[in-house]
């Protein structure tokens, strides 16, 4: 049967940034101007239709499915999370709140400790406090939350079941998962080197 990891990078919305959205709206907006941002915002808009129309091209059994999502913590609380996203405009959340419905199984997936951690150093870079400094210990609990997210479904993901993995282009999770873990990678078109240079 085997184990099988559908692998899904994203580019994160307005509403998945909550509080740091704005000031990177801004930034944003200074430097490439407003016409870039409506422009952006239609780009992000059109990969999640593309991604949407990919999924349901799989034919998956949903019973056999666990959801894994970039930011989601693990805390027992996660489809609270989920639906609070989702009904604030989240493409990303409304999303997986339809794989649920159909039956597939929502899986906390971050160390929330972690998280927290890296909130706080966006914020801080975000404010201009070191920006430079920011960076690399950016990039250092990438990579401590890419080996938890990694661990977590190896532990989770049973033989026969498949995953479906949201996670943001910069992570490096299919470097660190276990070789037994078949991954199929769904990319809808769009310029993602771009959008990983400006970091949005």
């Amino acid at each position: 049967m085997g184990r099988r990891l559908i692998y899904i990078p994203i580019i994160h919305t307005e509403v998945d940034m909550g509080s740091l959205a704005e000031p990177l709206k801004k930034e944003y907006i200074k430097k490439y101007g407003i016409h870039k941002w409506e422009q952006h915002l239609k780009k992000i808009n059109d990969l999640w239709t593309g991604i949407e129309e990919r999924l349901n091209q799989k034919n998956l059994r949903y019973n056999q499915v666990k959801v894994y999502q970039d930011g989601l913590p693990v805390c027992g609380k996660e489809l609270q999370i989920v639906q609070d996203i989702a009904n604030s405009g989240g493409r990303n959340h409304q999303l997986l709140l339809e794989l649920i419905q159909k039956g597939a199984t929502l899986m906390g997936t971050e160390d929330p400790a972690l998280l927290i951690k890296e909130y706080q150093l966006i914020k801080d870079a975000a404010a201009l406090k070191g920006a430079e400094k920011g960076a690399d210990g950016r990039s250092n609990y990438l990579a401590e939350r890419d080996a938890f997210i990694a661990n977590r479904i190896d532990k989770t993901l049973k033989d026969g079941e498949t995953g479906v993995l949201f996670l943001g282009m910069l992570h490096k999770v299919d470097e660190k998962l276990p070789s037994d873990i078949v991954i199929d990678y769904v990319i809808y078109h769009l310029p993602f080197k771009e959008a990983v240079r400006k970091k949005i």
